[in-house]
Protein backbone atom coordinates (compact mmCIF):
# COMPACT_ATOMS: atom_id res chain seq x y z
CA UNK A 1 0.00 0.00 0.00
CA UNK A 2 1.27 3.91 -0.50
CA UNK A 3 2.37 5.10 2.20
CA UNK A 4 0.29 8.56 1.22
CA UNK A 5 -2.40 6.62 1.83
CA UNK A 6 -2.24 5.44 5.46
CA UNK A 7 -3.77 7.99 7.30
CA UNK A 8 -6.64 9.24 5.48
CA UNK A 9 -7.49 5.89 5.08
CA UNK A 10 -7.19 5.47 9.04
CA UNK A 11 -9.05 9.03 8.83
CA UNK A 12 -11.78 7.36 6.91
CA UNK A 13 -12.24 4.38 9.27
CA UNK A 14 -12.32 7.10 12.66
CA UNK A 15 -14.87 8.68 10.72
CA UNK A 16 -17.08 5.83 10.10
CA UNK A 17 -16.57 3.49 12.73
CA UNK A 18 -15.87 6.21 16.17
CA UNK A 19 -19.02 8.50 15.90
CA UNK A 20 -19.80 7.61 20.04
CA UNK A 21 -18.31 8.22 23.37
CA UNK A 22 -20.55 5.86 25.34
CA UNK A 23 -20.77 3.35 22.66
CA UNK A 24 -19.51 1.67 20.24
CA UNK A 25 -17.08 -0.23 22.41
CA UNK A 26 -16.04 -2.98 19.78
CA UNK A 27 -15.39 -0.36 17.07
CA UNK A 28 -13.03 2.03 18.78
CA UNK A 29 -11.28 -0.88 20.11
CA UNK A 30 -10.63 -2.14 16.91
CA UNK A 31 -9.56 1.80 16.25
CA UNK A 32 -7.16 1.46 19.07
CA UNK A 33 -5.68 -1.17 18.76
CA UNK A 34 -4.95 -0.50 14.93
CA UNK A 35 -3.81 3.14 16.67
CA UNK A 36 -1.18 0.89 18.34
CA UNK A 37 0.87 0.34 15.15
CA UNK A 38 0.90 3.85 13.57
CA UNK A 39 2.22 5.08 17.15
CA UNK A 40 4.91 2.19 17.15
CA UNK A 41 5.61 3.27 13.65
CA UNK A 42 6.27 6.79 14.48
CA UNK A 43 8.23 6.22 18.07
CA UNK A 44 10.74 3.45 15.96
CA UNK A 45 10.71 6.60 13.14
CA UNK A 46 11.70 9.49 16.13
CA UNK A 47 14.10 7.08 17.40
CA UNK A 48 16.41 6.60 14.61
CA UNK A 49 16.24 10.53 14.45
CA UNK A 50 14.81 13.93 15.48
CA UNK A 51 11.95 15.07 15.53
CA UNK A 52 10.94 16.71 11.77
CA UNK A 53 11.36 20.58 12.75
CA UNK A 54 8.16 21.72 11.56
CA UNK A 55 6.30 19.98 14.56
CA UNK A 56 8.77 19.72 17.53
CA UNK A 57 6.45 22.54 18.83
CA UNK A 58 3.30 20.22 18.02
CA UNK A 59 5.02 17.17 19.44
CA UNK A 60 5.94 19.42 22.75
CA UNK A 61 1.83 19.75 23.31
CA UNK A 62 1.42 16.37 22.76
CA UNK A 63 4.09 15.28 25.09
CA UNK A 64 2.98 17.86 27.93
CA UNK A 65 -0.68 16.59 27.56
CA UNK A 66 0.61 12.79 28.06
CA UNK A 67 2.65 13.99 30.69
CA UNK A 68 -0.18 15.70 32.63
CA UNK A 69 -2.58 12.61 32.69
CA UNK A 70 0.02 9.86 33.74
CA UNK A 71 1.60 12.23 36.47
CA UNK A 72 -1.87 11.84 37.83
CA UNK A 73 -1.87 8.58 38.11
CA UNK A 74 1.43 8.03 40.60
CA UNK A 75 0.29 6.95 43.81
CA UNK A 76 0.37 9.31 46.62
CA UNK A 77 0.54 8.74 50.41
CA UNK A 78 -1.96 9.75 53.02
CA UNK A 79 -0.18 12.24 54.04
CA UNK A 80 -0.51 14.36 50.40
CA UNK A 81 -3.93 13.53 48.77
CA UNK A 82 -5.94 14.40 52.18
CA UNK A 83 -4.10 17.90 51.94
CA UNK A 84 -5.38 18.40 48.20
CA UNK A 85 -8.30 20.67 47.36
CA UNK A 86 -11.79 18.15 47.58
CA UNK A 87 -10.36 15.72 49.05
CA UNK A 88 -11.82 15.63 52.53
CA UNK A 89 -15.30 13.60 51.80
CA UNK A 90 -12.76 10.91 50.27
CA UNK A 91 -10.55 10.63 53.90
CA UNK A 92 -13.98 10.69 55.88
CA UNK A 93 -15.47 7.74 53.88
CA UNK A 94 -12.41 5.58 54.89
CA UNK A 95 -12.39 7.26 58.45
CA UNK A 96 -16.06 5.78 58.87
CA UNK A 97 -15.82 2.47 57.28
CA UNK A 98 -12.74 2.14 59.66
CA UNK A 99 -10.08 1.79 56.98
CA UNK A 100 -6.43 2.64 57.09
CA UNK A 101 -5.89 5.29 54.65
CA UNK A 102 -4.05 4.15 51.76
CA UNK A 103 -2.09 5.70 49.07
CA UNK A 104 -3.82 7.17 46.54
CA UNK A 105 -3.21 8.69 42.66
CA UNK A 106 -4.39 12.42 42.10
CA UNK A 107 -7.69 11.53 39.81
CA UNK A 108 -10.49 10.69 41.51
CA UNK A 109 -11.45 7.93 39.15
CA UNK A 110 -8.05 5.65 37.92
CA UNK A 111 -9.70 3.57 35.47
CA UNK A 112 -11.65 6.40 34.04
CA UNK A 113 -8.51 8.30 33.39
CA UNK A 114 -6.97 5.01 32.20
CA UNK A 115 -9.76 4.89 29.42
CA UNK A 116 -9.48 8.76 28.96
CA UNK A 117 -6.31 8.01 27.60
CA UNK A 118 -6.68 5.11 25.64
CA UNK A 119 -10.12 7.10 23.85
CA UNK A 120 -7.30 9.39 22.67
CA UNK A 121 -5.06 6.73 20.56
CA UNK A 122 -6.87 6.73 17.55
CA UNK A 123 -5.84 10.79 17.18
CA UNK A 124 -2.41 10.57 18.35
CA UNK A 125 -2.02 7.98 16.08
CA UNK A 126 -3.11 10.34 13.41
CA UNK A 127 -0.86 13.22 14.83
CA UNK A 128 2.31 11.18 15.01
CA UNK A 129 1.45 10.00 11.20
CA UNK A 130 1.04 13.01 9.50
CA UNK A 131 4.17 14.92 11.36
CA UNK A 132 6.36 12.13 12.17
CA UNK A 133 5.83 9.79 9.31
CA UNK A 134 4.30 12.05 6.70
CA UNK A 135 2.11 8.99 5.63
CA UNK A 136 -0.43 11.49 4.54
CA UNK A 137 -1.66 13.34 0.99
CA UNK A 138 -3.67 16.03 2.32
CA UNK A 139 -5.99 16.55 -0.55
CA UNK A 140 -6.75 12.71 0.45
CA UNK A 141 -7.57 13.91 4.08
CA UNK A 142 -9.74 16.39 2.39
CA UNK A 143 -11.51 13.92 -0.11
CA UNK A 144 -12.27 11.57 2.83
CA UNK A 145 -13.70 14.05 5.26
CA UNK A 146 -16.14 14.73 2.19
CA UNK A 147 -17.27 11.90 0.95
CA UNK A 148 -17.59 10.82 4.86
CA UNK A 149 -19.84 13.79 5.49
CA UNK A 150 -21.79 13.64 2.60
CA UNK A 151 -22.87 9.65 3.27
CA UNK A 152 -23.32 10.86 6.58
CA UNK A 153 -26.28 13.31 5.55
CA UNK A 154 -27.44 10.18 3.39
CA UNK A 155 -27.88 8.24 5.94
CA UNK A 156 -29.46 10.87 8.30
CA UNK A 157 -32.02 11.40 6.08
CA UNK A 158 -32.89 7.45 5.77
CA UNK A 159 -33.06 7.92 9.95
CA UNK A 160 -35.36 10.68 9.88
CA UNK A 161 -37.71 9.25 7.44
CA UNK A 162 -37.14 5.26 8.47
CA UNK A 163 -37.09 5.44 12.12
CA UNK A 164 -34.94 3.87 14.88
CA UNK A 165 -34.07 0.88 12.68
CA UNK A 166 -31.73 3.25 10.77
CA UNK A 167 -29.29 4.27 13.47
CA UNK A 168 -26.12 2.65 14.51
CA UNK A 169 -25.90 3.05 18.36
CA UNK A 170 -28.77 2.18 20.74
CA UNK A 171 -27.84 5.24 22.74
CA UNK A 172 -28.41 7.79 20.21
CA UNK A 173 -30.90 11.27 19.40
CA UNK A 174 -33.66 9.87 17.67
CA UNK A 175 -36.11 11.57 15.65
CA UNK A 176 -32.99 13.33 14.44
CA UNK A 177 -29.65 13.01 11.44
CA UNK A 178 -27.23 11.55 13.41
CA UNK A 179 -25.81 9.94 10.68
CA UNK A 180 -22.58 8.08 11.65
CA UNK A 181 -22.51 9.09 15.33
CA UNK A 182 -24.54 8.87 18.31
CA UNK A 183 -24.92 12.20 19.03
CA UNK A 184 -26.58 14.70 16.72
CA UNK A 185 -24.61 17.85 17.66
CA UNK A 186 -21.06 15.40 16.58
CA UNK A 187 -22.09 15.07 13.41
CA UNK A 188 -23.35 18.80 12.96
CA UNK A 189 -19.65 19.37 13.66
CA UNK A 190 -18.49 16.85 10.73
CA UNK A 191 -20.54 18.69 8.31
CA UNK A 192 -18.97 22.05 9.60
CA UNK A 193 -15.67 20.83 9.17
CA UNK A 194 -16.78 19.67 5.74
CA UNK A 195 -17.33 23.03 4.97
CA UNK A 196 -13.44 24.40 4.42
CA UNK A 197 -11.86 21.36 3.37
CA UNK A 198 -14.84 21.38 0.24
CA UNK A 199 -13.68 25.09 -0.74
CA UNK A 200 -9.99 24.13 -0.71
CA UNK A 201 -10.62 20.83 -2.88
CA UNK A 202 -12.42 23.55 -5.53
CA UNK A 203 -9.50 25.56 -5.57
CA UNK A 204 -6.98 23.09 -5.96
CA UNK A 205 -8.93 21.24 -8.46
CA UNK A 206 -9.67 24.20 -10.39
CA UNK A 207 -6.15 25.21 -10.64
CA UNK A 208 -4.96 21.73 -11.76
CA UNK A 209 -7.13 21.68 -14.88
CA UNK A 210 -6.75 25.59 -15.49
CA UNK A 211 -9.56 25.86 -18.42
CA UNK A 212 -12.64 27.70 -17.87
CA UNK A 213 -14.72 24.72 -18.92
CA UNK A 214 -13.15 22.32 -16.24
CA UNK A 215 -13.86 25.36 -13.41
CA UNK A 216 -17.60 25.37 -14.48
CA UNK A 217 -18.19 21.86 -13.89
CA UNK A 218 -16.16 21.48 -10.89
CA UNK A 219 -17.84 24.78 -9.40
CA UNK A 220 -21.19 22.79 -10.26
CA UNK A 221 -20.12 19.97 -8.03
CA UNK A 222 -19.36 21.74 -5.53
CA UNK A 223 -22.35 23.78 -5.38
CA UNK A 224 -24.56 20.59 -5.24
CA UNK A 225 -22.44 19.50 -2.64
CA UNK A 226 -22.71 22.99 -0.23
CA UNK A 227 -26.64 22.58 -1.10
CA UNK A 228 -26.43 18.91 0.35
CA UNK A 229 -24.72 19.85 3.23
CA UNK A 230 -27.00 22.50 3.88
CA UNK A 231 -29.97 19.98 3.68
CA UNK A 232 -27.67 18.25 6.06
CA UNK A 233 -27.81 21.00 8.60
CA UNK A 234 -31.08 21.44 8.38
CA UNK A 235 -32.38 18.02 8.87
CA UNK A 236 -29.79 17.56 11.50
CA UNK A 237 -31.57 20.07 14.12
CA UNK A 238 -28.54 20.95 16.06
CA UNK A 239 -28.55 24.51 17.12
CA UNK A 240 -25.50 24.83 17.85
CA UNK A 241 -24.49 23.56 13.74
CA UNK A 242 -26.93 26.34 12.38
CA UNK A 243 -25.27 29.04 14.33
CA UNK A 244 -22.03 28.04 13.59
CA UNK A 245 -22.56 27.40 10.20
CA UNK A 246 -23.43 30.81 9.07
CA UNK A 247 -19.76 31.83 9.81
CA UNK A 248 -17.98 29.10 8.61
CA UNK A 249 -19.51 29.40 5.35
CA UNK A 250 -19.08 32.89 4.76
CA UNK A 251 -15.59 32.63 6.51
CA UNK A 252 -14.70 29.57 3.77
CA UNK A 253 -16.14 32.09 0.90
CA UNK A 254 -13.59 34.97 2.88
CA UNK A 255 -10.84 33.11 2.56
CA UNK A 256 -11.04 30.73 -0.86
CA UNK A 257 -13.67 32.78 -2.83
CA UNK A 258 -11.96 35.25 -5.34
CA UNK A 259 -13.37 38.82 -4.82
CA UNK A 260 -11.69 42.02 -4.86
CA UNK A 261 -10.51 44.19 -2.04
CA UNK A 262 -13.84 46.65 -1.90
CA UNK A 263 -15.93 43.19 -1.70
CA UNK A 264 -13.53 41.57 0.95
CA UNK A 265 -13.77 44.09 3.23
CA UNK A 266 -17.67 44.04 2.90
CA UNK A 267 -17.86 40.07 3.31
CA UNK A 268 -15.88 40.50 6.45
CA UNK A 269 -18.03 43.01 7.54
CA UNK A 270 -21.16 41.22 7.06
CA UNK A 271 -19.43 37.71 8.57
CA UNK A 272 -19.26 39.21 11.89
CA UNK A 273 -22.40 41.01 11.90
CA UNK A 274 -24.10 37.78 10.07
CA UNK A 275 -22.68 35.74 12.93
CA UNK A 276 -23.34 37.85 15.97
CA UNK A 277 -27.00 37.92 14.72
CA UNK A 278 -27.43 34.33 14.23
CA UNK A 279 -25.83 33.56 17.61
CA UNK A 280 -27.99 36.16 19.64
CA UNK A 281 -31.22 34.75 17.67
CA UNK A 282 -30.20 31.26 18.79
CA UNK A 283 -29.40 32.23 22.37
CA UNK A 284 -32.86 34.36 23.00
CA UNK A 285 -35.19 32.87 19.88
CA UNK A 286 -37.90 30.12 20.95
CA UNK A 287 -35.53 26.97 19.47
CA UNK A 288 -35.29 24.95 22.97
CA UNK A 289 -31.58 26.48 23.77
CA UNK A 290 -31.07 25.13 27.38
CA UNK A 291 -28.17 27.31 28.03
CA UNK A 292 -30.00 30.84 28.13
CA UNK A 293 -32.94 32.47 29.74
CA UNK A 294 -34.77 30.86 32.35
CA UNK A 295 -34.88 26.96 32.65
CA UNK A 296 -38.81 25.53 32.87
CA UNK A 297 -38.19 21.94 31.70
CA UNK A 298 -35.47 19.24 31.69
CA UNK A 299 -33.83 21.42 34.19
CA UNK A 300 -31.21 19.49 35.83
CA UNK A 301 -30.43 18.14 32.51
CA UNK A 302 -29.88 21.91 30.82
CA UNK A 303 -26.29 23.29 29.88
CA UNK A 304 -27.40 26.04 32.09
CA UNK A 305 -27.24 23.74 35.54
CA UNK A 306 -24.10 21.30 33.87
CA UNK A 307 -22.20 24.30 33.50
CA UNK A 308 -23.14 25.99 36.69
CA UNK A 309 -22.32 23.17 38.96
CA UNK A 310 -18.94 21.98 36.36
CA UNK A 311 -17.66 25.44 37.57
CA UNK A 312 -18.80 25.24 41.32
CA UNK A 313 -16.78 22.07 41.49
CA UNK A 314 -14.08 23.35 39.47
CA UNK A 315 -13.27 25.82 42.18
CA UNK A 316 -13.80 23.35 45.00
CA UNK A 317 -10.99 21.28 43.40
CA UNK A 318 -9.00 24.17 42.36
CA UNK A 319 -5.96 24.22 41.78
CA UNK A 320 -4.82 20.40 41.08
CA UNK A 321 -8.84 19.45 39.42
CA UNK A 322 -10.31 16.39 40.42
CA UNK A 323 -8.26 14.26 37.90
CA UNK A 324 -8.47 12.89 34.25
CA UNK A 325 -12.18 11.01 33.84
CA UNK A 326 -13.67 11.98 36.81
CA UNK A 327 -16.58 14.19 35.65
CA UNK A 328 -19.15 11.76 36.46
CA UNK A 329 -17.85 10.72 39.84
CA UNK A 330 -17.66 14.09 40.75
CA UNK A 331 -20.59 15.78 39.23
CA UNK A 332 -23.15 13.32 40.89
CA UNK A 333 -21.90 14.76 44.75
CA UNK A 334 -22.44 18.64 43.26
CA UNK A 335 -26.12 18.00 42.01
CA UNK A 336 -28.94 18.28 43.95
CA UNK A 337 -30.28 14.91 45.48
CA UNK A 338 -34.18 15.83 44.05
CA UNK A 339 -32.33 15.51 40.69
CA UNK A 340 -30.50 12.74 40.67
CA UNK A 341 -32.59 9.67 39.10
CA UNK A 342 -31.82 7.10 35.93
CA UNK A 343 -31.06 9.65 33.67
CA UNK A 344 -27.47 11.23 34.26
CA UNK A 345 -25.03 13.83 32.90
CA UNK A 346 -22.19 11.93 31.23
CA UNK A 347 -19.75 15.34 30.12
CA UNK A 348 -19.80 18.80 30.82
CA UNK A 349 -21.19 20.00 27.38
CA UNK A 350 -18.02 22.36 27.65
CA UNK A 351 -14.67 20.68 26.68
CA UNK A 352 -12.84 23.59 28.15
CA UNK A 353 -14.73 23.96 31.58
CA UNK A 354 -14.54 19.83 32.20
CA UNK A 355 -10.57 20.67 31.72
CA UNK A 356 -10.34 22.94 33.82
CA UNK A 357 -12.52 20.63 36.19
CA UNK A 358 -10.06 17.96 35.94
CA UNK A 359 -6.54 19.27 35.87
CA UNK A 360 -6.89 22.54 37.49
CA UNK A 361 -4.20 25.00 36.72
CA UNK A 362 -2.11 22.45 34.62
CA UNK A 363 -5.39 22.54 32.03
CA UNK A 364 -5.17 26.17 31.87
CA UNK A 365 -1.60 26.09 31.31
CA UNK A 366 -1.50 23.38 28.62
CA UNK A 367 -4.55 25.33 27.11
CA UNK A 368 -3.11 28.58 27.02
CA UNK A 369 -0.14 27.12 25.30
CA UNK A 370 -2.08 25.44 22.80
CA UNK A 371 -3.81 28.41 21.72
CA UNK A 372 -0.55 30.49 21.42
CA UNK A 373 0.91 27.77 19.39
CA UNK A 374 -2.31 27.79 17.45
CA UNK A 375 -2.66 31.48 16.84
CA UNK A 376 1.17 31.61 16.21
CA UNK A 377 0.86 28.93 13.11
CA UNK A 378 -2.82 30.92 11.94
CA UNK A 379 -0.68 34.12 11.43
CA UNK A 380 2.00 32.36 9.67
CA UNK A 381 0.01 30.20 7.35
CA UNK A 382 -1.78 33.44 6.27
CA UNK A 383 1.51 34.88 6.08
CA UNK A 384 3.17 32.95 3.95
CA UNK A 385 4.41 33.53 0.39
CA UNK A 386 2.43 30.94 -1.53
CA UNK A 387 -0.88 30.21 0.24
CA UNK A 388 -1.58 26.38 1.28
CA UNK A 389 -5.05 26.09 1.00
CA UNK A 390 -5.32 22.44 3.30
CA UNK A 391 -3.92 24.64 6.09
CA UNK A 392 -6.31 27.32 5.65
CA UNK A 393 -8.81 25.10 5.79
CA UNK A 394 -7.48 22.99 8.77
CA UNK A 395 -7.54 26.32 10.72
CA UNK A 396 -10.90 27.09 10.23
CA UNK A 397 -12.14 23.15 10.36
CA UNK A 398 -9.78 23.71 14.32
CA UNK A 399 -11.38 26.71 15.39
CA UNK A 400 -15.16 25.28 14.74
CA UNK A 401 -14.05 22.39 16.58
CA UNK A 402 -12.94 24.56 19.09
CA UNK A 403 -15.60 26.47 19.80
CA UNK A 404 -18.57 24.29 18.93
CA UNK A 405 -16.54 22.72 22.11
CA UNK A 406 -17.62 25.73 24.18
CA UNK A 407 -21.37 24.09 24.07
CA UNK A 408 -20.74 20.43 23.39
CA UNK A 409 -17.66 17.28 23.79
CA UNK A 410 -17.11 16.74 20.00
CA UNK A 411 -13.53 15.77 20.68
CA UNK A 412 -14.62 12.86 23.07
CA UNK A 413 -15.38 10.99 20.41
CA UNK A 414 -12.62 9.05 18.16
CA UNK A 415 -13.94 10.55 14.61
CA UNK A 416 -13.54 14.23 15.57
CA UNK A 417 -10.66 13.86 17.32
CA UNK A 418 -8.73 12.45 14.58
CA UNK A 419 -9.73 14.78 12.23
CA UNK A 420 -8.67 17.74 14.74
CA UNK A 421 -5.39 16.07 15.06
CA UNK A 422 -5.06 15.77 11.17
CA UNK A 423 -5.58 19.34 10.88
CA UNK A 424 -3.34 20.31 13.78
CA UNK A 425 -0.95 18.20 11.77
CA UNK A 426 -1.47 20.24 8.38
CA UNK A 427 -1.20 23.56 10.36
CA UNK A 428 1.93 23.02 11.77
CA UNK A 429 3.57 22.04 7.97
CA UNK A 430 4.09 18.88 7.68
CA UNK A 431 4.89 17.44 4.65
CA UNK A 432 3.87 13.76 2.89
CA UNK A 433 6.86 11.40 2.57
CA UNK A 434 8.61 11.33 -0.62
CA UNK A 435 10.70 8.37 -1.39
CA UNK A 436 14.18 9.10 -2.45
CA UNK A 437 15.32 8.16 -5.70
CA UNK A 438 18.57 6.25 -5.48
CA UNK A 439 21.54 7.88 -7.23
CA UNK A 440 22.94 6.74 -10.05
CA UNK A 441 25.83 4.42 -10.32
CA UNK A 442 28.77 5.72 -11.53
CA UNK A 443 31.02 3.60 -13.99
CA UNK A 444 34.63 3.02 -13.26
CA UNK A 445 36.78 3.14 -16.73
CA UNK A 446 40.51 1.09 -17.36
CA UNK A 447 42.64 3.57 -18.52
CA UNK A 448 45.65 1.96 -20.59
Amino acid sequence: MNRQAVVPLYVLACLTMGGASAAGFVANLLLQIASLALIGWALWRMGRGYPPRHGRALLGLLALFVAIALVQLIPLPPQVWTRLPGRTAVADGYRLLEIALPWLPLTLAPDAAVSSVLWLLPAFAVLLGVVVLGAFRARSIAIAIVIVTLASIAIGALQVVGGPGAYLYRITNHGVAVGFFANANHNATLLLTCIPFLAALQQTLVQRRGSLRSASAIGLLVGAAYVVILVGLAINASLAGIGLGVPVALGSWLVFGRTGPVIRRALVAATVLVSLAAMVTIAVGPFGNNLFGEQRTNVALSRQTSFALTFQAARTYFPVGSGTGSFQQVYHMQEPLASVGTTFMNHAHNDWLELLLETGAAGIAFAALFLAWWIARVRAIWRADIHDPFAQAAAIATATIMLHSLVDYPLRTAALSAVFAACLGLMAGARPYIRRSREASTARHLSL
